[in-house]
């Protein structure tokens, strides 16, 4: 049985375009889906199975002049851009935004249909399938010649990374990802995190000690007890759940369990980079994830994360403070990086500067000032706003000693971790807003060195605070419009129309 064919058709509306994704999306994976449980039954299936992505296209012959406050939503220029898409389920606000601003930018009609990118058999299976347990050896070994597997080589950044170069007579791209690459990280994120990607938040907050996650753990459920009051709103009063790895569930009082929160499942042991989300309907919540210690961990989630196209990601963490001045339980506001984290120099050349963005910077000093109550020229007492060296060498402390101090003077830095860089430059790379606001746990240079009981009353005194600035900054960030919060800053010349 042939895999089902449509047409390629044209939409003047945003809705329909989507509906007609959805259909040839859902089509092409029944197709998979059916051909894959026969195969696993052991029916011989004499021809290879085949199921294609669908794509959308636009083709625009003017340079029209788009809305020039958004930094997206328009094509670079004459010429026809398309691109692969996948999940309609999850990505059905994202989608139906892009193709509302194409259509209004441009006024030409989209083009919606099947492509020549086929749906990996892995990238088919429901979220709690497991494909390789339920067939025997030698079957496994027959699944390459019967079905399309994952390829590598169609799923590099290229587009993010500028890189990426147009054959002749192809299509230029619309988005920073393809559809293959998108699939591929959905399911590096429920490996890494423990919980589905449809849980992910707009906002994300990462972390690399696991005392943030405990306090925002229970922040998270004391909060999910107590009901909206609305003689006193809050920013908070629209979450309604709260999720934790294994997808386990906690509904806000008042709000009714849906069937497929009876899946969730604490796992026999925490995932290598665990999640936690504050849900509200719009996806306009929190998603905190302890990245644990290191710049790979810190590209590897970003890598996968920017495909869900954040409005937001901000690192709040510990490090070492430089400067004498400093106190421990000092903020650092980061507003640039010296990046000796080594993970992103292929991708991201030495040479590009990651600068601060003025929206999360004010988002973030003013959480600052709201949750310490201190203002102005009193704020200078508690937190600096410098540079912050991340390097890729957790004992960096042992090396002669004039050698790192040397550079660190010279580049003026003020704060060292092993994360922030990366986070801000993979923010940058995938264009999504980034940012850093670090507490000094310890002074390596000035003899204060991170000793058991120092840093457990350090913990217990500035963990909560911190956390609570995190989270108000989120507040003053929603408050903005998501055109803003995407800046300008972040986009290329030739920029692809999709945020």
């Amino acid at each position: 049985m042939a895999a089902p064919q449509f047409p390629t058709q044209r939409f003047a509306q945003a809705q329909a375009a989507l509906d007609y994704v959805s259909q040839l999306y859902e089509a092409q994976i029944g197709y998979l889906q059916d051909a894959l449980q026969r195969f696993v039954a052991g029916e011989q299936i004499p021809e290879h199975v085949r199921a294609r992505y669908p794509f959308v296209r636009v083709h625009t012959d003017t340079v029209r002049m788009a809305d020039s406050r958004l930094s997206y939503g328009f094509v670079a220029g004459p010429g026809t851009y398309e691109t692969s898409l996948t999940r309609p389920d999850l990505f059905a606000d994202y989608y139906r935004e892009q193709f509302e601003l194409l259509l209004s930018n441009h006024g030409v009609d989209l083009e919606v249909g099947l492509g020549a990118e086929p749906i990996p058999v892995h990238f088919s299976l429901d979220e709690h399938q497991h494909l390789e347990g339920s067939m025997p050896a030698e079957r496994r070994l027959l699944l390459r010649d019967q079905f399309d597997l994952p390829d590598l080589g169609a799923m590099d950044d290229g587009i993010a990374n500028g890189t990426y170069e147009v054959r002749p007579g192809d299509a230029r791209p619309l988005s920073l990802f393809t559809a293959p690459r998108v699939d591929y990280s959905l399911h590096r994120l429920r490996h890494y995190t423990g919980t589905s990607p449809a849980h992910f938040q707009n906002f994300v907050l990462f972390t690399n000690y696991q005392f943030y996650i405990d306090e925002f753990l229970r922040y998270g459920q004391e909060l999910m007890q107590r009901a909206p009051d609305p003689a006193n709103p809050q920013d908070d009063d629209d979450c309604i759940a709260f999720v934790e790895p294994g997808n386990v569930i906690t509904r806000r009082v008042g709000q009714n369990a849906v069937p497929d929160d009876a899946l969730g499942m604490v796992p026999p042991r925490l995932p290598q980079m665990p999640a936690y989300h504050l849900l509200r309907k719009d996806h306009s919540g929190i998603t905190m994830v302890n990245i644990g210690v290191g710049p790979a961990n810190a590209k590897t989630i970003t890598d996968h994360i920017a495909v869900l196209r954040p409005h937001a990601w901000i690192m709040l963490g510990h490090c070492a403070g430089l400067r004498n001045s400093q106190q421990l339980g000092d903020y650092v506001l980061a507003h640039g990086y010296v990046r000796e984290d080594h993970v992103l120099d292929e991708d991201l050349p030495l040479w590009v500067p990651i600068p601060p963005l003025a929206e999360i910077q004010l988002a973030l000093e003013g959480a600052v000032a709201d949750v310490t109550q201190l203002r102005g020229y009193e704020l200078k007492r508690i937190m600096r706003t410098g540079t912050v060296a991340s390097t890729d060498n957790r004992n960096w402390e042992l090396l002669p000693q004039r050698t790192p101090e040397r550079r660190f003077s010279q580049s003026r830095a003020v704060a060292l971790d092993m994360e922030s860089a990366t986070i801000a430059a993979n923010g940058f790379r995938f264009r999504v807003p980034y940012g850093t606001l670090l507490c000094v746990s310890d002074k390596p240079l000035h003899g204060e060195l991170k000793l058991p009981g120092m840093a457990n009353q350090f913990y217990r005194e500035r963990v909560d605070q911190h956390l609570r600035i995190g989270l108000r900054a989120i507040e003053r960030l929603r408050a903005n419009r998501a055109g803003q919060l995407h800046s300008r800053k972040l986009r290329s010349f030739a920029e692809v129309a999709f945020q």
